[in-house]
């Protein structure tokens, strides 16, 4: 891989990359399930092939927006819906498991975006690029590579029927996901997600 010419330990950059582009890393409670986190990413920036986190577009055609910025904004909004389902309804959404799936909740796109960019940002292993499997199903894989507790992995799938069962957890990332992709569909496209994926046949 192209980052391993100059560096000898490419994940120590990665790594770097990572725990700088997603602050919110640090609204996780327990230090193992964040570094799981890390550890997911460097492996889906690696077989990638990815010079930089931040190059991850967020979608295939919507490159005024990275990746990066929709899964904060996803992990953001969703930690707001979870204090005030506690605050005011008096429901009790782990949030540890809400922060570490928003934050992978899109990680697959380092697989599934690699033909989408110029190709002086991306080296992608052919065993994991492509467009085959739907980057919230590679990014599921991803988390359970690493380890992420059950309740994560399956709070990741953000589409319907991928999942037979949706926790509370699950369905903050899922509306958190909406949420964030409107905004983004709107300020960039003037259109609504469904708008965006009636027009496109893709969904973000």
């Amino acid at each position: 891989m192209s980052n391993s010419d100059s560096d000898p330990d490419p994940d120590r950059d990665y790594e770097t990359q990572i725990r700088d582009a997603f602050p919110e890393l640090e609204r996780i409670d327990d230090p193992d399930l964040a570094d799981r986190v890390v550890e997911a990413w460097t492996l889906g920036l690696r077989r990638g092939g990815w010079r930089h986190v931040e190059d991850v577009p967020y979608a295939w055609n919507i490159h005024e927006v990275t990746n990066v910025e929709h899964v904060r904004g996803v992990t953001r909004i969703a930690l707001e819906a979870a204090r005030e389902q506690r605050e005011f309804h008096g429901a009790d959404p782990d949030t540890d498991t809400v922060a570490a799936a928003c934050l992978l909740h899109d990680v697959g796109k380092c697989y599934e975006y690699t033909d989408h960019v110029d190709d002086d940002l991306v080296d992608p292993d052919p065993r994991y690029g492509g467009e085959t499997i739907p980057h919230s199903i590679s990014g599921y894989a991803l988390a359970h590579e690493v380890g992420c507790p059950l309740s994560v992995q399956r709070a990741i799938p953000h589409f319907l029927g991928e999942v037979p069962d949706r926790t509370l957890e699950a369905e903050l990332v899922k509306s958190a996901n909406s949420a964030s992709s409107n905004a983004i569909t709107q300020a960039t496209m003037g259109i609504t997600l469904q708008e965006w994926v009636e027009e496109y046949s893709q969904t973000s």
